[in-house]
């Protein structure tokens, strides 16, 4: 018996003190759904994919305000737009 509240409360103790999950919100994308558009998921990395989600079940999307693009994305973008200098 003790040893079942032992293992009791230590899963208790590593539920407490574990970090809570959070929804991924650095993409370009959100989609707004539900009961007077209540449901929210910034996860989609392309207009399309949002569309996906929100269709048949009602809702938009619209550009991630919040969105930071890696750094590796910042530069590969920065690269695509330079022009040689003459």
């Amino acid at each position: 018996m003790k040893m079942l509240l032992l293992g009791l409360g230590l899963t208790a103790a590593t539920v407490a003190l574990s970090p809570r999950a959070q929804a991924q919100s650095n993409y370009p994308w959100c989609s707004y759904y539900g009961s007077g558009f209540s449901g929210t998921n910034c996860g989609f990395t392309s207009f399309e994919q949002c569309l996906e989600n929100v269709r048949g079940i009602g809702g938009f999307c619209q550009k991630n305000d919040w969105y930071q693009p890696s750094a590796a994305a910042r530069q590969s973008g920065a690269r695509k737009h330079r022009h040689p200098q003459s």
